[in-house]
């Protein structure tokens, strides 16, 4: 039987893949340190995990309206509010199962075929097979160090053509945490003004934010660019749920009806115990997230210092998220790495480092070119202070065998 053609676009997930990869080492005795994983290490908290027990014993186990349950809606419209200044109606917002599922549903409803999608890279691994699977065209912005990872007016401008349909900011970003200023957002917005192009922010990561730094999405830099804007965010990284799979999307009324209705043809609806525990998370004390954050700007001091120890690799310090993206080209100029490279003849150079040190140094990373950039590895520092410690001092030993 012939298959659907466009499973030959996409490829499967390499972050999920990667850390299966590890836990299945794990569970046949092997010790790895993964740094794969984009989730946070700490339980939901408490107060969440009660409202779902509290939701199960009440019988809230059925269906619900797809677009989800309305006092979840009224939850997102006082957040957008509380945190980001935006107003928003109820019915300018849906809930999905998951970020993920917030950027496919909207792609679904964006994108015809042959349409273009502005996508700047280093990206999350999952934008440009999405934008694929909507039979839609990912037009990538190449950046780097030098421009700390983040496009500019003029790099905008260039990539736009006729055929652009929509542009993903995401900020603070996976897998680099470079996070836009208001002034740079300003910039990128005075562009935007003059298309008829949809902006999709991606604000997934905007409590996890380091330095006093002050998060803004890009609605809140250029006010005139909101009937054009859909902003998706969700619980899963803030409040550490990512299992629970709620994502949420707010914007042009008319784009949130086709997505809850492409949404009621596939998974009918989100988890109904899994909604009313994102009501609390919500609504709920918002201090319970300070510890998460403390945690998260340690270990990143942690992580960046040691990396910047290892010869052939230099690492920017991430404004927010949880990874680091660091630059190993130093790496495969090292008279070791050529015996590395032909073992594994087949594969791009950062996906040779990272085989490299997962075999000798059995460590877990995620090759950059599955986020558009071959000269650097993805460390998530999302787990505890002491496998970061374990894993950068065998990460180092590995590679001064290549030195």
């Amino acid at each position: 039987m012939e298959l659907a053609k466009r499973l030959t676009k996409i490829k499967p997930s390499p972050t999920l893949a990667v850390t299966a990869l590890a836990n299945s080492l794990k569970a046949q005795g092997i010790d790895v340190v993964g740094f794969g994983s984009g989730e946070p290490d700490f339980d939901t908290p408490q107060s969440i995990k009660n409202a779902a027990i509290k939701a199960l014993e009440e019988g809230k186990t059925k269906y619900t309206p797809s677009g989800g349950i309305p006092e979840l809606k009224k939850a997102i419209v006082e957040k957008f509010k509380r945190d980001n200044n935006l107003e928003y109606k109820i019915s300018e917002v849906t809930v999905n199962c998951g970020g993920k599922h917030s950027f496919y549903n909207l792609m679904q409803v964006l994108l015809n075929n042959g349409d273009e999608v502005i996508i700047p890279a280093p990206y999350w691994v999952s934008y440009p097979d999405i934008v694929l699977l909507a039979d839609g065209v990912p037009v990538i912005i190449h950046t780097d160090e030098s421009t700390d990872f983040k496009i500019n007016p003029e790099m905008l401008e260039k990539h736009i053509t006729k055929k652009t349909k929509a542009i993903v900011i995401n900020s603070p970003s996976n897998p680099t945490g470079a996070m836009y200023t208001l002034h740079e957002l300003k910039a990128i917005g005075e562009v935007l003004k003059k298309y008829d192009i949809c902006i999709v922010t991606d604000d997934i990561y905007e409590v996890i934010v380091y330095d006093n730094k002050k998060f803004y999405n890009i609605v809140n830099a250029v006010p005139e660019l909101k009937p054009k804007t859909m902003v998706l965010n969700g619980v899963s990284k803030t409040y550490s749920m990512t299992g629970w799979r709620i994502g949420y999307m707010a914007g042009d009324e008319t784009i949130i009806k086709q997505v809850e209705m492409i949404q009621s043809q596939s998974v009918s609806n989100p988890t109904s115990i899994a909604q009313w525990a994102a009501v609390e998370a919500l609504n709920g004390d918002q201090s319970v997230l300070n510890p998460m954050v403390e945690a998260f700007a340690r270990r990143r001091e942690i992580i960046v210092n040691g990396l910047n120890d290892i010869p052939g690799i230099e690492c920017h310090k991430p404004d927010g998220a949880f990874y680091v993206f660091p630059n190993v080209k130093g790496v495969y100029s090292m008279p070791g790495f050529k015996s590395i490279s032909n073992k594994y003849k087949d594969e791009a150079l950062s996906s040779k480092l990272s085989s490299y040190l997962l075999e000798e140094a059995r460590v877990a990373v995620v090759p950059g070119v599955a986020f558009g950039s071959d000269d650097n590895i993805r460390l998530s520092f999302a787990t505890s202070d002491k496998n970061i410690i374990e894993g950068i001092k065998r990460i180092k030993e590995a590679i001064e065998k290549l030195a």
